[in-house]
């Protein structure tokens, strides 16, 4: 490859990650009703044709905001679960709930919005199977139910994060409800941290 294409590909990858930026931004400061090719468009300079060749519409976008916030989400997950003074379980839950509380636009990208996402198959991409990983983690090594006690505690995580975020549960006890999954599921057993 000549060192103009390595310069097109590196400028390629920088404008598709400023997209990628500005419609998080955008989906954070307005929702994501805001995000329009054509308001992304205005935000990164470009025009939509640009865009187009970057993603094929806003499930696109979303689904490329979506990505990165897994790749995040199980960074943190990961950091909490290592560094958990008792079970890991609640460390993980905790961390995330405390994501979802603090990023509702990426949150609601990652779980609510419409992408080609796919979670458990072969074609899942590796930040989500990265955070699912963080969840199978805190249960006993291998027990053939780990990835199935990972399911349903993501699942109930989730419900508390969507239903509190929305005002339809409070959120003042989300503390207690997370102690009372973690007293049903949390296993004194639990794999080993993973370096």
């Amino acid at each position: 490859m000549s060192a103009t294409s390595e310069r097109r590909e590196r400028e390629r990858a920088q404008r598709h990650q400023m997209i990628i930026g500005a419609a998080r931004e955008l989906a954070e400061t307005e929702g994501w009703e805001a995000v329009t090719t054509r308001r992304l468009a205005e935000r990164v300079e470009y025009s939509q044709p640009v865009l187009y060749s970057h993603f094929t519409g806003k499930d696109a976008i979303v689904g490329a905001v979506a990505l990165d916030g897994f790749a995040e989400l199980a960074d943190h997950l990961r950091r909490a679960r290592l560094a958990a003074p008792g079970p890991a379980l609640r460390a993980v839950g905790a961390a995330y709930l405390e994501f979802a509380t603090a990023r509702p636009a990426l949150y609601q990208a990652m779980f609510v919005l419409p992408t080609d996402l796919k979670f458990a198959s072969d074609d899942t991409p590796a930040p989500m199977r990265a955070c699912f990983d963080e969840f199978v983690a805190c249960f006993r090594a291998g027990d053939e139910q780990s990835g199935l006690a990972a399911e349903v505690t993501w699942s109930a995580l989730h419900g508390m994060a969507v239903l509190s975020g929305s005002g339809r549960i409070p959120g003042a006890w989300q503390r207690e409800r997370l102690d009372l999954l973690v007293s049903r599921f949390a296993d004194d057993q639990a794999a080993p941290p993973l370096a």
